[in-house]
């Protein structure tokens, strides 16, 4: 056997089940993982259904573990559990796969050799590959995902990556040992927030594309709901992320540009609408130099803007953790 073909066989994999009201769907689902699959940490998350319970007494398989919360805490806070019990069980790689049976664990070897050949450190579903595979897909969740993708676009600095809300991801060990797990939302915004806190350690993310399936399962994530907490959630990162990657841990052209963009920006619309509003009053029409005044700080503003925009969007980290740090301790590496 080759060196490479050892080394993706000593890989070890788990996948971590948030189970919330999945007592009806989560047998199926366990069933269902595929044999390359080490452990299976299913995290009850004070659960109604009691579906730890239901899981300990009906299924059969040695490598699942139940791990239980006192009080819920969301799909984020579950998560968090189910990670920091695979890295003290030396899992490489940590899979998330909800336990409502919309994620097909037949396809979780796409998500695996992305990691394992060490092309990136984290990556997630995309359900919008395919136009065909959208058909049975709710409207209103098509035109929600659009939305909130270029939210997180703006906010995690990821502009190559679309369904952010999508669950189904992966993430190699060298990265989920830098997170600040303790940090990451523990609600429904826990995929995005991932997304932001993954940008700054500057680890490499990908999309894997895949189809959901849709069976008698309701989501109880409510796009209309939480447009307006994501956003303000979104407008929070993205400028932590600014202050991180451009005045923290660099310093270029860019981090002149947002500044000065914005207070030009800013200064010609406040400028111009003051001076609008008091010849509107007056009657009196405003002179040349006026109106330059007013349109010359936007358009320089926007121009700056842009130019920062497009070197953001180029700023995609694109060396994996898993190569920076191979045979270190990522900690003292960094």
């Amino acid at each position: 056997m080759s060196q490479s073909g050892e080394k993706l066989k000593l890989l070890k994999v788990a996948v971590v089940v948030p189970c919330y009201r999945v007592a009806d769907q989560v047998l199926r689902v366990l069933d269902a993982m595929p044999a390359r699959v080490d452990r299976i940490f299913c995290v009850d998350d004070a659960c109604p259904q009691k579906t730890g319970d239901k899981i300990e007494k009906e299924c059969k398989d040695t490598r699942v573990t139940v791990l239980r919360h006192d009080a819920n805490q969301g799909v984020g806070g579950a998560m968090v559990t189910g990670y920091k019990a695979a890295l003290e069980a030396g899992m490489d790689i940590v899979v998330k796969v909800d336990g409502d049976g919309q994620m097909d664990p037949s396809i979780m070897p796409r998500f695996l050799a992305v990691l394992e050949t060490g092309d990136a450190d984290y990556c997630k579903g995309n359900r919008f590959y395919r136009v065909a595979t959208l058909t049975g897909m709710p409207k209103g969740r098509i035109a929600g995902n659009t939305i909130l993708s270029f939210l997180t676009k703006l906010s995690s600095g990821y502009w190559q990556v679309f369904d952010p809300t999508n669950g189904y991801t992966a993430i190699h060990a060298a990265a989920l040992r830098l997170l600040p797990l303790e940090m990451i939302d523990r609600g429904y915004f826990f995929e995005s927030d991932m997304l932001f806190r993954l940008n700054t350690i500057r680890a490499v993310v990908c999309d894997v594309p895949m189809t959901a399936v849709y069976r008698d399962e309701t989501s109880r994530l409510k796009v209309h709901r939480v447009v307006a907490p994501f956003l303000i959630k979104h407008i929070r990162n993205f400028g932590k992320r600014l202050i991180y990657n451009y005045y923290i841990r660099d310093f270029n052209l860019a981090s002149l540009e947002w500044p000065l963009g914005i207070l030009l920006f800013g200064f010609g619309v406040i400028f111009g609408l003051s001076k609008w509003i008091a010849t509107a009053m007056s009657g009196e029409v405003a002179t040349a130099g006026t109106v330059m005044l007013a349109a010359l700080p936007v358009l320089v503003g926007t121009q700056m803007l842009l130019s920062a925009f497009n070197f953001d969007i180029q700023n995609v980290p694109r060396i994996p953790l898993q190569r920076l740090l191979r045979d270190e301790n990522p900690i003292k590496a960094l």
